[in-house]
Parts: C-alpha cells; structure tokens; sequence
C-alpha cells in the first residue's frame, strides 16, 4: 500500500494536470464560438453562391462545355483528395474520425489516389501508412490568410486541370453542434452541373455578361469558397471535439482526485489505529511487569 507521502504527491500532480485541462477547455470554448460564427455567416454564402452557379451552368439549351471545370470524364484515372486535420493533439477521435473515414474511402477506389494535407496529423500519418502526400498545407492556424487558401485552391484546381486528378474531393468534419462533428467526403471537382431536385417554385436568375464569362469568373472563386467552408467546418469541429475532450479529462481528474483522497484519509486512519494499538500494547505489557514486581 502507497504511503501518506506518496498519495499526496500524486494528487497534488493530478490536481495540476487538472488545472491545464481546464484552461484548454476554456481556450478551445473561446475559440470555438469564433469558429462557429465564422461557419454560420459563411455557409449561407456558399450554398446560396452554389446554387445560383447550378442554375447557370444547367439552365435549359445550354451547352455542357462552357468550362473544363465543369468537365465529367468518361475515364477516371486517378483521384484527389484534400484531407483536413488539425496540427496539434489533445482533441479526442477529431483526427481519428476523419483519417479513418478518408483511408476506407481510398480503399474502395480502384485508381490511385492523391493526398493533400491540411494538417500536420493527417499528414503524418498519411506518410506512415505510405500514402501519396503530394502536397501539405499544415500551419494554416485557427485564422487562414486568404494567400494560404488561394494557394491551397490552385493546388486543387491544378491537379484537375492538369490531368493529374479526374476528380478532386475534400475530407473533413463538418461541426454540426458542440457535441456531434460528422466526417464527410465530398467531390468538388468537377463541379457538379446538375441541377438539384427541389419542391415547389424555382428561383430564376438574370444575369449579364453570358453565362461563359460569368463561370470563367466565378467557377474558380467556388472552389475556394468550398475549400475556405470545409477548413472553416474543420476548425469549428477541432475546437469543439478539443473543448469535450478536455472536459471530460477535467472530470475525470477530479475523480481520480477523490478517489485518492479517500485512500490517503484510510491509509491516515489505518496508521492512526496501528499507533493507538502500539500504544494499548506498550501500555498492557508496562501494566503487567509492574504488577510482577
């Protein structure tokens, strides 16, 4: 059995372990609501910058041509895919979830696959399992730089353009709320031209220049918008997992704490009865010899 000494130093060095838990848990809280605020006002831009570029490259007699990201091959050769992760640890199965879903997606696919990283997790271990990382993008930090997802995008676009990828997709966690973040695999390329099936009226759009120029345009800045959401949703998601991770580590400290504390309050009481019992002992045995005497 442990002694007094030796339970006291362990809770005092849970007791601190405990008090770094907690201020994480308070830094990723703070940050996660940053994140979630910028999810919230970026994905109504997005899904309604997507919808009206459908109508556009699907409106009725209109040709399946009008730009080559818009291109569906007849023969994939190889695919893309852009997995987000976080940089750092302590965030529960965040990296987990998402590297697993991404790896059983690669098995399935029966061309060779292209990895990009966002995330020095993922990145490693990608390279691990001996993965094809042809690019990494980690360090992009909780605020991206516009320069940072411009050149992540181009990277995108190139590897579709160039032929390298016939289809380019991104993996990362889309944050639902504080306590469920989905993993998702998601195909952006080519863009998908065909137009959703909706209930009801339809929105009819007028526009000008024609519908070439606008795509030629805009296409490219929709592929940055849905890389700029995904990384959004993936941070949003790294400090919500990070924040219950942290949280519940803080817990179970504090459990660990009370557990230890009544050990160290038996351990006290069993040594504070073998004393009195040494004592009544000494005493019995002086009694006796002075009544010999």
């Amino acid at each position: 059995m442990p002694t007094i000494r030796q339970i006291r130093q362990r809770i005092r060095s849970v007791n601190k372990i405990s008090q770094v838990t907690r201020a994480y848990e308070m830094i990723s809280a703070s940050k996660m609501r940053r994140a979630q605020n910028a999810v919230s006002a970026s994905r109504t831009y997005a899904e309604k910058a997507r919808e009206v570029l459908t109508y556009v490259a699907t409106e009725p007699g209109r040709s399946k041509h009008l730009h080559p990201l818009l291109e569906e091959r007849e023969t994939v050769n190889a695919v893309a895919v852009i997995l987000f992760t976080s940089d750092r640890g302590l965030a529960g199965a965040y990296n987990v979830n998402v590297i697993r879903k991404t790896l059983d997606f690669m098995k399935h696919q029966t061309k060779p696959v292209r990895v990009v990283t966002v995330g020095r997790r993922g990145r490693d271990l990608m390279r691990r399992f001996g993965k094809n990382v042809i690019a990494d993008f980690s360090g992009m930090g909780d605020r991206p730089q516009l320069s940072q997802i411009s050149a992540l995008t181009r990277a995108a676009m190139d590897e579709f353009l160039s032929g390298r990828a016939d289809q380019v997709y991104v993996a990362y966690t889309d944050f639902v709320n504080v306590l469920r973040q989905v993993p998702t695999i998601r195909k952006i390329l080519p863009i998908e031209a065909a137009a959703e099936e909706r209930h009801g009226p339809q929105a009819v759009y007028l526009y000008e220049p024609s519908a070439t120029e606008i795509l030629a345009t805009v296409l490219p800045r929709s592929v940055e918008v849905q890389i700029y959401q995904a990384l959004l949703e993936s941070i949003a998601s790294e400090h919500a997992a990070r924040m219950v991770a942290m949280r519940n580590a803080t817990d179970a400290a504090k459990d660990l704490i009370d557990g230890l504390t009544l050990l160290r309050n038996k351990v006290r009481q069993s040594a504070i009865t073998k004393e009195m019992l040494d004592i009544a002992g000494g005493a019995e045995a002086l009694r006796q010899t002075l009544a010999g005497r």
